[in-house]
């Protein structure tokens, strides 16, 4: 019986590494579409956000399988309750990833000079994903403790935007029109940022039985 519980575990590891994979991909999709707005990756990225939709709540199942069937405690009740935490943060990058996608047909044909730092910021944030994922599989809390930090860099960046797309508004300038949406997809990758950060204290939490909540307060 003790057999089966950990293959049953193992596998929803992989499931969660498997939806942080697909995360990964939306967010570096979502960040090549605000530069070049294909529509054959536009439907690709329709069809990624359902996948994880239905992995999110497959993991649930599975978690829900493991709590009622098995009955675990100490450190197996951790890590399935940090999985489907987990699973819930990767859904809402999933769908942010999606909102940045639909931005990029507003911004087809105009590359704002704020698209580096954004292409930036989205690089760390797939970072901060896929390091934290890792974490999960790992159970290594030093690498999770070190996307939490990395979450600094990312707010940073936003704020540089934020001040150039302050700074276009009120001098009028002619595409002035594109800065809300430039601000919006900004706003996006630090709201992926923030629940990569949601994923690695999970990881902490999962490890070390102590949750310390960086807070992260999300708009619906």
């Amino acid at each position: 019986m003790r057999t089966e519980f950990q293959e049953q575990l193992r596998i929803l590891r992989e499931t969660v590494a498997e939806m942080g994979a697909l995360c990964e991909q939306a967010i570096a999709s979502a960040a090549h579409l605000l530069e070049n707005c294909e529509e054959d990756l536009l439907k690709q990225m329709a069809k990624t956000d359902s996948k994880i939709d239905r992995m999110q709540r497959d993991i649930e199942h599975q978690c829900s399988r493991l709590l009622l069937l098995q009955q675990p405690v100490a450190g197996d009740l951790r890590r399935i309750s940090a999985a489907m935490k987990m699973a819930a943060d990767m859904e809402r990058i999933g769908d942010q990833a999606a909102d940045i996608a639909e931005l990029s047909v507003q911004l087809a044909g105009k590359t704002p000079k704020s698209y580096p730092k954004m292409k930036r910021m989205a690089q760390m944030a797939v970072a901060m994903v896929t390091d934290s994922v890792s974490a999960f599989e790992k159970e290594d809390v030093a690498l999770a403790q070190k996307v939490v930090g990395e979450d600094d860099a990312v707010d940073a960046a936003f704020l540089e935007i934020k001040d150039e797309v302050v700074k276009a508004i009120r001098e009028e300038h002619a595409d002035a029109a594109i800065w809300p949406d430039v601000l919006m997809a900004a706003k996006y990758f630090e709201r992926i940022a923030d629940h990569a950060v949601n994923i690695a204290e999970w990881v902490q939490y999962c490890v070390t039985g102590e949750h310390e909540s960086s807070e992260h307060h999300f708009e619906v």
